[in-house]
């Protein structure tokens, strides 16, 4: 029996689209062809059917090849598309299988139409089975996906009210819709949870057996519902109360000790759940029937799991930062999630005033809490300062005249807890939590918050550690740069001639540093250096340091170890060492005729190379008692001539400019 083939023709001359039918028939093909030669042409029968094969003439008076593969392309349907041409280049075939086309004929060989006809729809035939395929495994991974979003879900919840609402949401999600709700067999009155026209909808307490969702609790079978509003099992009292045009589906919520509950979902007519979407909605209330069933029964375990984790988060975020209102904020955050409280706040003791005074608060409807002072021992948190010990009030405004009014107007605490926050026996401030409902704390939950309290004093008796750290370490340096200064003030003060030489070249060394290009760090050395460049003439006698003559040969000879002096007096100073390359190495020359060490070049450390210029270029402007200062236009030409023997040329150059 032949096969039956759906052929479009694009050509515009009969004879050929003749052939080409002829052709296939020939070769075992029942054919049932179009012929057209215009893109409305070729349009019209794109929309009017599905075609098996697409046969195009490249080029026709009113048409072309590459634009018929593009209406075929357009339909996103895999249509094999096969050129014929009297006569094509191998760039045009070459271009039309690049855009898309599956094979390439020439008229003069039509021998292969069958065969390459064969080849594209077996190799079409392959690609629907793959896409088929694929498309199963993308449903399958959408639902392992969905699944996995909502189990997802559902272990990050403490409670069943805090379950309810995801589960929902997020299964409202992966079905596309917005409309649905949860009943839970020992709620029968409302939805647990609702969204949508479900939120507005009032009724009598569900009975098993009663109403869409009673029959679902009963039977524990999925239901269908073409239609809520005109379906016969809807209670008439809800009826009323449902917009028309919407079906959907009710799916019981179960365990393995029977039906919790129901969800109901619910999509706009015409759109119907598919099998597949109540297969789905089926697996997901069967992992929410079993996560509400361990959640009842384990949550304490969970919250004892979370309260660890709570823990976990503060002690990272006090060993991680030293930032102390970001450490109270990351507790605060717990202490209102894992206390289930409305608000907290901490408060720091300022042990020079004896005042508490606010630090972090979360919760609070107005910002009166960040303008707050207490005297210890005045008001509640005042008391537990005082007292040492945790201070709670079922009613704050009623159990006596509440001294924080500005806090107390507008928040409506009707619970109020305060803990001293003590830390190596010493207060260091109060953890306060507020509820706008009455609390009835377990053992439990005052342990918790007695741990939270711990955390929060050790928090802020390291941030008070790591501040007096800070402070003594800037101290420190302060007096390190001290001490420098005035081993410089001394080196001018012993040496009268150069006196302000040594503040003049570190000020420009530091701007010739800075426009080199060294960073901020290297700069504190280079200023350092700089002051000390001449430390080494400590050790040098004043009979040379200080001789009004010309200096002989042996005493130019002492006087050249003072950088080596300078070496051997800042080197066993660790704070010192970084800036030991101007001391050491001011008086190298760049084609290493210098002194101490003879470097030449780039061995040069590149601080003693900017400092070098600067020191001869002040002492050539400035007076000395065996000359006068040279002038700008001297001083100029004698550096210019000494760049590349005396100096680095990249840096008298830089200095030039």
């Amino acid at each position: 029996m032949n096969e039956r083939l759906n052929l479009l023709i694009v050509e515009d001359s009969e004879n050929d689209a003749a052939l080409v039918v002829r052709l296939l028939r020939r070769a075992g093909y029942d054919v049932r062809n179009q012929r057209v030669e215009t893109a409305g042409q070729m349009q019209s029968a794109l929309d009017q059917q599905t075609w098996d094969v697409v046969i195009c003439d490249y080029h026709m008076p009113a048409f072309t090849a590459p634009a018929a593969l593009a209406l075929v392309q357009q339909t996103g349907v895999d249509i094999p598309f096969i050129v014929v041409s009297g006569a094509m280049g191998e760039d045009v075939a070459v271009a039309m299988m690049r855009a898309g086309a599956h094979d390439y004929l020439l008229k003069d060989k039509l021998e292969r139409l069958a065969p390459a006809v064969a080849r594209e729809l077996r190799g079409a035939q392959t690609r629907r089975e793959r896409q088929q395929t694929e498309e199963a495994l993308r449903l399958r991974f959408a639902e392992l996906e969905a699944v996995n979003r909502v189990s997802t879900v559902l272990r990050a919840a403490q409670t069943v009210a805090e379950m309810l609402p995801r589960l929902l949401d997020e299964t409202l999600t992966v079905l596309n819709t917005d409309v649905g709700s949860v009943w839970l067999v020992d709620h029968p009155g409302q939805p647990n949870i609702a969204r949508g026209w479900f939120t507005h909808i009032t009724a009598p307490p569900l009975e098993p057996g009663q109403g869409i969702a009673g029959h679902v609790i009963a039977t524990g079978e999925v239901y269908l519902v073409p239609d809520f509003a005109a379906d016969p099992r809807m209670r008439e009292s809800v009826r009323q109360q449902i917009p028309a045009g919407w079906g959907g589906a009710c799916v019981p919520i179960r365990t393995t000790e029977g039906v919790v509950g129901v969800m109901s979902v619910a999509v706009p007519l015409p759109r119907r759940l598919t099998a597949d979407e109540a297969h789905l909605l089926t697996t997901l209330t069967e992992i929410a029937g079993n996560a509400i069933h361990r959640s009842r029964l384990h949550e304490q375990t969970i919250r004892q799991v979370q309260r660890m984790a709570a823990l976990h988060a503060i002690d990272t975020a006090i060993s991680s930062s030293t930032d102390l209102r970001v450490t109270l904020n990351v507790l605060l955050r717990h202490v209102t999630a894992e206390l289930r409280v409305d608000a907290a706040a901490v408060l720091l003791l300022n042990p020079h005033l004896n005042e508490l005074e606010f630090a972090a608060g979360r919760g609070f409807r107005g910002n009166g809490v960040s303008h707050l002072r207490l005297q210890v021992g005045e008001d509640y948190a005042g008391q537990a300062a005082l007292e040492r010990r945790i201070v709670s009030v079922p009613n704050p405004k009623e159990a006596r005249p509440f001294v924080k009014a500005h806090l107390a107007a507008g928040e409506d605490f009707s619970a109020y807890y305060g803990v001293p926050l003590i830390a190596k026996g010493q207060v260091k401030g109060v953890l306060e939590v507020m509820h706008r409902s009455p609390l009835a704390p377990d053992p439990d939950w005052l342990g918790f918050l007695e741990t939270l309290a711990e955390q929060a004093a050790i928090a802020i008796d390291n941030a008070q550690l790591f501040d007096g750290l800070q402070r003594s370490n800037t101290e420190l340096l302060l007096a390190y740069d001290i001490t420098i200064e005035g081993w410089s003030r001394a080196l001018d003060l012993r040496d009268r001639e150069t006196e302000g030489h040594t503040q003049r070249v570190t000020d420009l060394t530091l701007q010739l540093a800075a426009a080199v290009g060294l960073s901020q760090a290297e700069l504190v050395h280079v200023r350092r250096g700089a002051l000390l460049h001449d430390i080494g003439k400590m050790a040098v006698p004043d009979s040379i340091l200080l001789k009004p003559g010309p200096l002989t040969d042996e005493e130019w000879v002492t006087m050249r170890k003072h950088p080596q002096y300078a070496y051997d007096l800042l080197a066993p100073i660790a704070f010192l060492r970084p800036a030991l390359d101007i001391p050491y190495c001011h008086h190298e020359k760049w084609d290493g005729t210098g002194y101490p060490r003879g470097l030449k070049g780039e061995a040069i450390p590149q601080a003693a190379r900017i400092f070098a210029v600067v020191d001869v270029w002040d002492a050539l402007c400035s007076d000395r008692p065996y000359r006068k200062a040279w002038s700008m236009e001297k001083a100029y030409e004698h550096l210019t001539a000494s760049a590349g023997t005396h100096f680095d040329p990249k840096i008298v150059a830089l200095f030039m400019q």
